[in-house]
């Protein structure tokens, strides 16, 4: 266990995730299909759940990618994925990447394991820059990044493009060790 709040608690991706990656994917298509259109596709049956975990506990071990669940810790339902992605060991830094299930939205556990995750990336793997993209529109995430301490940064000009619309403009949120 990476860390314990609130009754909550976030681990590293292992394989007996698989089934309730799935679960949280399916039950929140709709909130995840625009930012998260690769993490829900891959996690659409337990099959596909089973993969996606092999692939990210090896990328965890490679450390190109560090994946994190966040669970309640009585009944064990996962209820957040966190990334840390986008990292260079070289340079020291990586992006935050997160989504949480509509059922525990607004009670500041995404902040709370944002906080706990980048005292981890800082003192355990070196990183030295964290980053959060996120769209001008996306409050809650926004709101993340400022609980954080994380500083607005730049626009990203035409940054991600959502299936089926046009490149968006993301703005690039920094926090620094």
């Amino acid at each position: 266990m990476i860390a314990q709040f609130n009754g909550f608690e976030i681990n590293a991706i292992h394989d007996g995730d698989a089934w309730k990656i799935c679960d949280l994917m399916v039950a929140n298509t709709e909130r995840f299909k625009r930012y998260f259109p690769g993490t829900l596709a891959q996690n659409l049956n337990p099959t596909l759940a089973q993969i996606f975990v092999d692939n990210k506990i090896k990328q965890f071990h490679k450390k190109e990618e560090f994946l994190f669940t966040l669970k309640h810790s009585e009944t064990r339902k996962t209820v957040g994925l966190i990334y840390i992605k986008e990292v260079d060991l070289d340079k020291k830094k990586g992006e935050f990447a997160y989504g949480i299930d509509y059922t525990v939205e607004g009670r500041g556990l995404t902040s709370m394991a944002v906080k706990r995750l980048s005292n981890y990336a800082f003192e355990t793997l070196g990183l030295e820059t964290l980053q959060i993209i996120t769209h001008k529109g996306n409050m809650s995430s926004i709101k993340v990044a400022l609980n954080n301490n994380f500083e607005w940064q730049k626009t990203l000009e035409n940054e991600f493009t959502p299936a089926g619309e046009t490149p968006l403009d993301m703005e690039l949120y920094e926090l620094y060790k």
